[in-house]
């Protein structure tokens, strides 16, 4: 079967990003073993070979492995069995092991509208029949709970995102182009970035705070997989990875994003207690927004059509009308800008909003609340 095609849009429109294009990857394929590969099956004649034809001989052994390697493998020991793959409709992805009840995080973008599935666990090659929780495309997260869950499932732990740092080793785990029980090597590349992903085919897209960014190869079917430490914890679940648009938005190598644990535990911990996300940990201002333009037509900020009552932009004196222009020093040229600049920031952080009433700038210092 081929693979499917997957999306490679560009950030949402507003002022032109400076960041990467991203490229959303759940779906590989449901390709069976027939990939095309390149072999050794020829015979190899090495240089001063005299070995007699229908002789044998006999391969040298491995190298005795050093620490690295033996902690690589510790860590794929360990955690692999807690990485599975889902097959939603004609797309594939994967999934962590979240609890031994059966429940399974994933990223929304991986189950898309879909309200059934199949799970295979990596150490089965029977697939497993898995029904959804709940989803939270906000922060493209989403819960299945597999329909009788097996005795022996091994949970996932989950590292503290705060101890994540530039340079440490990663793997990536998950199922790329249905290879299932596949892994990925990496650095920490970056912390705290703001992804905006580009929206799907059963996605509406997203803006993320805090992603990690990882050098560990992340390619179509790794979505809602585990990106891991070498103390066997799980740093993120990966989501998506860069495209170069001088490459034909072809997926840029070593350029990969990935969800910190502490938003992946805190929002499917309430997607399984109640289905829903009632404290998202994202920041807000309690408004709802759409598009301003100046006089030439051009995108000139975002325009507040309602305000909640009794949230920060009310209790800072914003109204509906305004047209808010400034996050801090940052630019605001439309609601695409407003949501990309405040994901940046945590409910309880302070900020001034720059913004315009009637033609005349003005500013407001407000306290964000939750999204």
């Amino acid at each position: 079967m081929r693979p499917k095609k997957e999306p490679t849009r560009p950030l949402p429109a507003g002022p032109r990003p400076t960041g990467p294009r991203l490229w959303l990857g759940p779906a590989a394929v449901l390709v069976s073993a027939a990939l095309l590969v390149t072999g050794c099956s020829s015979a190899h004649k090495g240089s001063g070979s005299n070995t007699a034809a229908g002789a044998t001989t006999t391969a040298p052994a491995p190298s005795a492995s050093n620490q690295t390697e033996q902690d690589y493998q510790q860590v794929i020991n360990q955690v692999l069995p807690s990485v599975v793959q889902i097959t939603a409709g004609d797309s594939l992805g994967s999934g962590i092991v979240f609890d031994d009840k059966g429940d399974i995080v994933t990223n929304a973008h991986v189950i898309g509208t879909a309200q059934t599935f199949t799970v295979t666990l990596a150490n089965s090659t029977k697939p497993l029949n898995a029904t959804l929780v709940g989803s939270y495309p906000q922060s493209d997260l989403a819960v299945i709970k597999l329909s009788s869950p097996p005795s022996g499932l091994k949970p996932a732990t989950f590292a503290d995102s705060a101890k994540v740092a530039v340079g440490q080793i990663t793997l990536a785990m998950g199922s790329p182009l249905g290879l299932s029980s596949s892994v990925t090597q990496g650095i920490v590349s970056a912390v705290g970035r703001t992804v905006s992903e580009p929206s799907s085919s059963g996605s509406p897209g997203a803006t993320i705070g805090n992603m990690v960014q990882t050098s560990a190869a992340i390619n179509p079917g790794n979505s809602g997989g585990a990106l891991v430490n070498l103390s066997s914890q799980v740093i993120g679940i990966n989501t998506l990875t860069a495209v170069d648009p001088e490459l034909g938005n072809s997926a840029a190598p070593g350029i990969g994003f990935a969800i910190p644990a502490v938003t992946v535990t805190s929002i499917a911990s309430q997607l399984i207690a109640t289905g829903t996300v009632t404290n998202s940990g994202r920041a807000a201002l309690g408004v709802t927004v759409r598009p301003f333009f100046n006089a030439n037509f051009q995108p000139a900020g975002a325009v507040i059509v309602s305000v909640t009552s009794g949230g920060p932009a009310d209790s800072a004196g914003l109204q509906a009308g305004d047209v808010i222009t400034k996050i801090n020093d940052t630019a605001i040229t439309s609601p695409s800008a407003l949501t990309s600049a405040l994901a940046s920031f945590s409910p309880g952080d302070k900020v001034t909003v720059g913004y315009q009433r009637n033609g005349q700038d003005q500013t407001a210092d407000v306290t964000l609340g939750t999204l």
